[in-house]
């Protein structure tokens, strides 16, 4: 297992920039990071038990440490209570209030977008979809209970997160997605924006139509924290960093109080 509390590993992580983050080590002693500023969006992807909220919380509590924004939208309602005390996370946990947030977004992606200059000083914002393979279908649904004549035929809560996928990384908003992302609304061209792709005990179908290029499916491991990460086509069996949520909320705690 990597955990926060190994030896060094704190000192590794403050030395990544900003927009960057350690997924973990792969199996010949590489780190393995994510930097958004090259690779937007992350999609994570596992077998129930596979790791994915855990993957997620980790990711998401690194870029809060480095001074982040985070919108939560958690349709499970229990798996990310550790952010929800965090100034700096709004966290939404049914489908009225993702629906709401969602259509909120489009506005600040909007006000980011038409901002001159530097946007350096705009604090980067993490949308982290976590358990959303239905979500996008709720949201669906939700949206032809109350939609009146003239209004668009599809949610404008997907349409959103759609823009988001197309545009975020100019704006300097992030779409980290837990689920296939294949269906419920999303088109196919706004699935294929994330470029960085976390697998875990995934099927051959599921591999190849989330890791096309990257050669067939691997073996599955049952070490506990092995997963997959495909970037640039290539697949780096990879030991992740796993933060438990009490880990990740005194993490950011201290972070804020400034203690770390």
């Amino acid at each position: 297992m990597l955990r926060l509390t190994d030896p060094c590993l704190r000192e590794q992580l403050e030395a990544l920039p900003a927009s960057a983050a350690l997924i973990g080590v792969s199996t010949d002693g590489t780190a393995i990071a994510v930097d958004v500023d090259n690779a937007p969006h992350i999609l994570v992807c596992t077998a129930t038990g596979g790791g994915s909220t855990t993957i997620l919380r980790t990711l998401t509590a690194q870029f809060l440490h480095q001074g982040a924004h985070a919108l939560v939208l958690d349709a499970t309602r229990i798996s990310h209570l550790w952010a929800k005390e965090l100034s700096t996370v709004t966290h939404r946990g049914n489908v009225a209030g993702i629906h709401d947030a969602l259509v909120g977004l489009a506005t600040e992606l909007k006000r980011r977008t038409d901002l001159d200059g530097d946007l350096d000083y705009v604090p980067r914002l993490m949308v982290v979809f976590d358990q959303a393979d239905d979500t996008p279908r709720r949201l669906a649904r939700y949206w032809e209970t109350f939609r009146q004549e003239g209004d668009p035929k599809k949610s404008p809560a997907i349409t959103t997160l759609e823009a988001v996928l197309y545009e975020g990384r100019q704006a300097r908003i992030h779409v980290l997605y837990n689920g296939l992302a294949s269906g419920g609304g999303l088109t196919p061209s706004a699935r294929e924006q994330f470029a960085t792709v976390i697998l875990a005990r995934v099927g051959t179908s599921t591999w190849q139509r989330l890791a096309p290029i990257a050669g067939p499916a691997p073996k599955h491991s049952a070490h506990p924290g092995r997963v997959h990460v495909v970037q640039d086509g290539t697949a780096h069996q990879t030991q992740a960093l796993l933060l438990t949520d009490a880990e990740a909320a005194d993490w950011l705690t201290a972070t804020a109080a400034g203690e770390i």
